[in-house]
């Protein structure tokens, strides 16, 4: 390995622990931590900081979107031999909210920066008004405004998520799944489509898959 190749790889060790502190502090709500208190539970060099990110701002987006690019490319992997985009929408709907329970530190991210979350480029959102628009061109979906369609998608699941955080005593699949059944009959799919969809059997590999897919550095070494 040449010198080159050890420094870059020092630098990405380093950005990523900057990220993974950052989420840390947006799951606890801690938005207004002192640059020096990220660093240190990073524990990297506090004047290192200015060398990845250019505010806390940016970290706090870099965060989010790392967060939520894992989650939904976990999500995309369950969904690729899903043809109907109704049935792709549906089973990622009900995945998302099983996220909750399984990754909480990340659902605190999504819901104390749901605005930011919503906003990035990459993540949940993009995803949900890709399905939602080609199920619309199929005339699956009776939907003429995307925005306001995702905007229903959004309310419905960050609602859902802080409804199953404070209620642990929640039944947690049933919650779930009559949430997407309501969001799917807003979308224009019949009651008794939206019962069937929600009753299919989800991928027996996310419970166990979700983790280290989001966090890849809990996987041990190969």
């Amino acid at each position: 390995m040449t010198e080159g190749n050890r420094v870059e790889r020092r630098k990405a060790r380093t950005r990523a622990a900057l990220v993974r502190a950052a989420q840390g502090f947006l799951a606890s709500g801690k938005t207004n931590a002192p640059v020096l208190e990220i660093t240190q539970a990073a524990d990297v060099s506090n004047g290192s900081f200015y060398n990845y990110f250019e505010s806390k701002e940016e970290l706090w987006q870099a965060a989010i979107d790392a967060a939520l690019e894992s989650a939904g490319d976990f999500l995309d992997s369950l969904t690729v031999g899903l043809d109907d985009p109704v049935e792709k929408f549906t089973q990622s709907f009900r995945l998302s909210g099983r996220l909750f329970r399984l990754e909480p530190e990340l659902s605190r991210v999504l819901l104390n920066s749901e605005a930011a979350a919503f906003a990035a480029a990459g993540g949940l959102a993009p995803r949900s008004r890709r399905d939602i628009e080609s199920a619309a061109d199929q005339g699956r979906f009776d939907v003429d405004d995307a925005d306001v369609a995702l905007a229903i998608v959004a309310g419905s699941l960050l609602s859902m998520g802080r409804l199953l955080l404070a209620q642990p005593e929640r039944d947690e699949a049933t919650t779930v799944d009559g949430t997407t059944q309501r969001v799917l009959r807003a979308l224009g799919i019949s009651a008794d489509e939206a019962e069937t969809l929600c009753s299919r059997e989800l991928p027996t590999s996310y419970r166990r898959g979700v983790h280290a897919a989001i966090d890849p550095t809990t996987q041990p070494p190969a």
